[in-house]
């Protein structure tokens, strides 16, 4: 079984694609949406600003995820994207899964590397706005650091297809306490991935977080996929990172039964 974990700024209907691929594989596969984000990206939208997904905390989205975990007959392997990557390690550490997978995840323990990632999402901080009120990122924003690298008519198609209203009080819990990961933690196997062409979340950052984790004892990889920006949904090589992560995940099946 996999679950797919959705990041910030998108629908959880963006996995279409993933799920097609993992199922063809043999692979069970759910893609539970964020609470409040249940509808349509369409739907939502034309809801904001919605004071339900403004409310939407990091705790409270990682207890959600937990509970949809132990609800199931074993443990699964988890796969994330951005945000999601990091839920996928906050939750992998409290051994709740098989295997990890964190696509272009955000950043743990980098701070010292954080001040051009703030300038890309400070908009959706919203520290001088009301908490009460969900952020849509804008096109023009989508455009330079979500799908940079993409021609703009495919961009603003993938826009209206994915883009929905996110909370500020959520970007800020990726940055507070209750994000941290404990990197030491025994856990199951985990892998990282990164983009190239990623401006948003950066190959050195993605690496900065995966260096973290070197003294652990538990199966860590990483890998950067040289051509991809930061939405591995609709772009044209997006089976390739879904490729690699396939093999990545066949090798830890035979791992565990040759250990």
């Amino acid at each position: 079984m996999i679950v797919f974990i959705t990041g910030a700024f998108l629908s959880h209907e963006c996995w279409q694609d993933w799920i097609v691929y993992y199922e063809s594989k043999g692979y069970k596969c759910i893609a539970p949406p964020h609470p409040g984000k249940g509808g349509s990206p369409e739907e939502l939208r034309n809801r904001h600003p919605d004071a339900v997904i403004a409310s939407l905390r990091l705790n409270t989205l990682v207890s959600y995820y937990e509970s949809i975990i132990k609800s199931l007959p074993g443990k699964p392997i988890l796969i994330g994207h951005s945000l999601g990557g990091l839920i996928v390690q906050l939750l992998l550490q409290r051994n709740l899964a098989a295997a990890g997978v964190a696509l272009h995840p955000f950043p743990s323990g980098c701070l010292s590397r954080h001040l051009p990632f703030i300038k890309s999402i400070w908009e959706a901080y919203g520290f001088f706005t009301s908490s009460n009120r969900s952020y849509m990122i804008p096109y023009k924003r989508w455009r330079k650091v979500i799908v940079n690298e993409i021609l703009c008519d495919e961009s603003k198609q993938l826009y209206y297809q994915y883009a929905i209203p996110e909370s500020k009080l959520l970007i800020r819990d990726a940055f507070k306490a209750m994000a941290s990961i404990d990197f030491k933690a025994e856990r199951g196997p985990l892998l990282l991935t990164s983009g190239g062409k990623d401006k948003l979340i950066t190959p050195s950052l993605v690496y900065c977080n995966y260096e973290k984790y070197r003294n652990s004892h538990s199966i860590t990889d990483y890998m950067e996929f040289n051509t991809m920006n930061h939405l591995i949904f609709g772009h044209p090589l997006w089976s390739e990172e879904a490729g690699f992560v396939h093999a990545w995940l066949e090798q830890q099946d035979e791992h565990s039964l040759n250990s």
